[in-house]
């Protein structure tokens, strides 16, 4: 597993001097003032900038938090560390407090919670396959019928 990743992102395109060049109008109506904050066809306005900087600091501050408050003391490095977006592999993550341990799901289940069982579940079984045709070439014939009555459907506007 990638485990980490503790920060926030946002990106996008500026498209403002290439609709220019190009001879294209934006035209944007809307109510409320900053309904049009980041929009990739007008020129990026500071304020706009400052505006999301705070919203992702405050998103990052909740994470952070919920991940102190669940982790607590198990964490083993600082949160300079852990909270900067970095991301690591499993032993590592175990090193610095980030998760348990590593296993896989069965292991984990069976470790904390021994008289659960694990039932697996698979795709639901087709027609065809629940009265035991075989699956293979059935697909194509279904997909040819269907395309061939799109096609007449089609055709037939035309009389044909």
């Amino acid at each position: 597993s990638v485990v980490g990743s503790v920060g926030v992102i946002s990106a996008g395109f500026g498209f403002s001097e290439l609709i220019d060049r190009m001879g294209i109008e934006r035209r944007l109506h809307s109510a409320g003032e900053a309904k049009a904050r980041l929009d990739p066809f007008f020129a990026e306005k500071s304020e706009d900038v400052r505006w999301l900087e705070q919203i992702q600091e405050g998103i990052h501050d909740e994470f952070r938090n919920w991940v102190i408050e669940r982790r607590g003391d198990k964490l083993k490095a600082t949160e300079e560390e852990l909270f900067n977006g970095e991301v690591w592999l499993g032993r590592r993550a175990v090193e610095l407090g980030v998760v348990d341990g590593i296993g896989t799901l069965r292991e984990v289940v069976e470790k904390r919670f021994p008289d659960a069982t694990i039932e697996l579940t698979g795709p639901r079984r087709s027609l065809f396959a629940k009265l035991g045709v075989p699956a293979a070439g059935w697909d194509d014939a279904v997909a040819a019928v269907v395309g061939a009555t799109r096609a007449r459907v089609a055709w037939s506007r035309y009389g044909l």
